[in-house]
């Protein structure tokens, strides 16, 4: 009897080691690599690409993703020497997670050459997904034209960088191919290489800069094409705008920045109010950098908010921000372009103006003195006066609708709750 319980209880175990083979693999065959403070600098400066995992050991999240991460490290082909797959437990590498502000488990970070990528990775949790994502990012985002005229034809609508080559074997397109594998999320890169490019070459090797619907207003790069840091700066500066297009795509990534919205809502064949509002941001709330996000929204795809405030598709253009507590309008976007009107939209808010006013209506303003007469005997003639104030009701501004898009609970375990 007990010699059949052991063999029951022998073959169970066996049961069990078999289960976890079949669907977690080895354990120990694995490529991850752990990251500490002390090889940090070494694992991301000598890896074209480095996958990170941040986790806690304590976080479900963390547990679920683990197998998978794994899993997927062992689909790179191990001729790619440039890409490695890294783990981070933040528990015990507080400073790591503190160096790139991480605020939830599991977080998925992708550096590139060194340098950590403004987008983190938020797509499907899988094998495939990953191995799918890191083949993608292997691809060169650069593309080449045959001929000058194909550079009519690139998207009008985006942010291009243009260079201009002699050969891809100088020092001066490789810092180009660098710069703009960094840059992938933010620019669209094309290069003429050779002989079709030799006009645009007069004094040597040449990059410009082609802001959006925009014809005739190349803007040149005048710095060091083998000066990375320099082309980076310039890079950044002309790729990366003061105010960006929020999508359901990049919704959670803006929002978990923290920062309130100012988000005008457009028709998508409207360019003239977004370039209006471009320069009224740029030239009235530079200061407000670091505060505030500027955003423009397709209001044909985000009609959820505006129907919250009130508001349609035909009512486009509408402004308003969203503190992530409540949405305020914008009471008329034809004033938005009076000197002074969106500067002072954004200070109420900072001062709780538009939240009180919403709640309370406006607030009271104080009478005009008159000459040789005290303040209490003007509170007499008011309140004798004949019409009672009228009373105040309170009202209730929408609620954040853009708060929905950041990082849901269901996904991660979130270290702060500070929306």
């Amino acid at each position: 009897m007990d010699a059949a319980r052991r063999l029951m209880s022998f073959q169970f175990t066996f049961f069990l080691f078999y289960l976890q083979a079949v669907l977690f693999g080895n354990p120990t065959d694995t490529r991850t690599v752990p990251i500490t403070v002390s090889n940090l600098e070494d694992v991301l400066n000598h890896n074209e690409l480095v996958f990170v995992n941040f986790y806690a050991d304590w976080c479900r999240f963390s547990k679920m993703l683990e197998p998978v991460f794994e899993e997927a490290s062992n689909t790179v082909p191990t001729a790619i020497q440039n890409v490695v797959f890294g783990k981070v437990n933040c528990d015990a590498e507080t400073e790591v997670a503190q160096k790139f502000g991480i605020s939830k488990y599991p977080t998925l970070k992708l550096f590139r050459n060194g340098r950590v990528q403004k987008r983190e990775y938020r797509g499907q949790r899988s094998v495939e997904a990953f191995k799918e994502y890191i083949e993608e990012q292997m691809k060169s985002n650069i593309k080449q034209v045959n001929d000058l005229k194909e550079l009519n034809d690139i998207d009008s609508k985006k942010r291009n960088i243009i260079g201009y080559f002699n050969s891809m074997d100088s020092p001066e397109y490789k810092t180009f191919q660098q710069v703009a594998s960094n840059l992938r999320d933010d620019c669209d890169f094309t290069v003429a290489v050779g002989e079709i490019s030799k006009k645009e070459r007069l004094s040597g090797d040449n990059i410009i800069f082609r802001p959006p619907r925009t014809k005739d207003q190349d803007m040149v790069y005048l710095g060091s094409l083998v000066n990375k840091d320099l082309l980076t700066a310039w890079s950044t500066d002309k790729c990366v705008p003061l105010v960006r297009e929020i999508t359901f795509e990049n919704g959670e990534e803006l929002t978990e920045e923290g920062l309130p919205f100012l988000i005008l809502f457009h028709n998508p064949e409207d360019a003239q109010i977004v370039q209006k509002f471009n320069q009224i941001v740029s030239r009235e709330l530079l200061h407000e950098k670091g505060n505030i996000n500027f955003l423009i929204a397709d209001g044909t795809k985000f009609t959820h908010p505006l129907h919250h405030l009130g508001k349609s598709t035909k009512d486009l253009p509408v402004l308003a921000i969203d503190s992530f507590r409540h949405m305020y309008l914008f009471p008329d976007i034809s004033q938005m372009s009076v000197p002074g009107k969106l500067k002072q939209f954004c200070a109420d808010l900072h001062s709780g103006k538009l939240h009180r006013e919403f709640h309370h209506g406006p607030d009271p303003t104080q009478p005009p003195q008159i000459a040789g007469q005290d303040q209490q005997q003007q509170q007499q003639q008011q309140q004798g006066g004949g019409t009672a104030p009228q009373e105040k009701r309170p009202t209730t501004p929408p609620e954040s609708q853009f708060i929905k898009l950041a990082p849901s609970k269901n996904r991660y375990t979130l270290l702060r709750d500070e929306l």
